[in-house]
């Protein structure tokens, strides 16, 4: 299967654990050694007033998590709150 990253972009991710939409893809970080992908980022959860103190905080979820890319969705196993953290 190939993909392009536009057409990833326009995939929304949903956590499987629960049910939870994360959001669209909005980057990926690729391991430039061996040319893979190492993981997915989605943009984090608004909170506080108007999602404004968490603006920036994005979901890194690794590559071994994702269990299934459909037409429109990425389905994700996302049960432990390691995998959800800051990416700078």
């Amino acid at each position: 299967m190939s993909c392009r990253y536009q057409d990833l972009r326009n995939k929304e991710v949903i956590n499987v654990c629960d049910g939870r939409r994360l959001g669209c893809i909005c980057d990926v970080i690729i391991n430039v050694c061996t040319c893979s992908i190492e993981a997915i980022v989605v943009p984090g959860c608004c909170g506080g007033i108007l999602g404004w103190f968490n603006f920036g905080k994005e979901i890194v979820i690794p590559w071994c998590r994702i269990k299934k890319f459909g037409d429109d969705v990425v389905l994700v196993d996302v049960n432990d709150l390691n995998v959800k953290k800051e990416y700078s």
